[in-house]
């Protein structure tokens, strides 16, 4: 199965972005992007790809170590940025943004650990995507609205192992479905 690890915003968090994400569908050119919805933003910690049936219980059991020896820290939503010159517009974090580098990098640790084949290791930076698009898209005009959000703060309390299905229908604007299948609470000790 395709599996990453993530932290998953509250709903108050993804309610007040989905206003924020509004307001930003009705500037010019939006129907360039391919918007994502609510129940698809995350912060992903650790992309492990197409993980084998027999290697999900050790990470599992890794992944919950890491979330024991993590404790819980503050982040809000803030600002945004984009990858690829304008093929993903995110929003970006603030608050104890070490704390959640601390956490991917240990979640990227528990998939070698477990052996997921996890390629070159990359500096993490935290991005919640919001759209996406095939082509080059000029993006300004979103990120300059972006560039006075700040969302509430909330403490990151758990870890989850989320599934991804990609979209099988081949219905354009299709998007992947998320399914956490495993949540642990930071800080539980140990």
């Amino acid at each position: 199965m395709r599996l990453f690890a993530a932290v998953l915003p509250p709903e108050g968090v993804c309610g007040e972005l989905e206003g924020e994400v509004g307001g930003l569908r009705g500037l010019p050119g939006a129907g360039l992007l391919r918007w994502t919805g609510r129940e698809g933003w995350h912060f992903t910690l650790a992309f492990y790809g197409e993980v084998e049936d027999a290697v999900v219980p050790e990470l599992s059991v890794r992944l919950g170590r890491v979330a024991r020896r993590s404790e819980p820290f503050g982040l809000a939503l803030r600002g945004g940025g984009e990858f690829g010159h304008g093929r993903a517009l995110w929003v970006g974090a603030e608050g104890d943004v070490a704390a959640l580098r601390l956490l991917a990098d240990r979640a990227e640790a528990a998939g070698r650990k477990a052996g997921v084949p996890m390629g070159g290791h990359r500096r993490y930076k935290p991005h919640l995507t919001v759209a996406r698009s095939r082509d080059a898209v000029d993006v300004t005009p979103y990120l300059t609205a972006l560039d006075g959000f700040t969302g509430r703060d909330w403490t990151v309390a758990e870890l989850a192992l989320v599934r991804s299905s990609l979209p099988r229908s081949g219905v354009p604007g299709e998007q992947p479905r998320y399914e956490a299948v495993a949540r642990w609470a930071l800080g539980a000790g140990g």
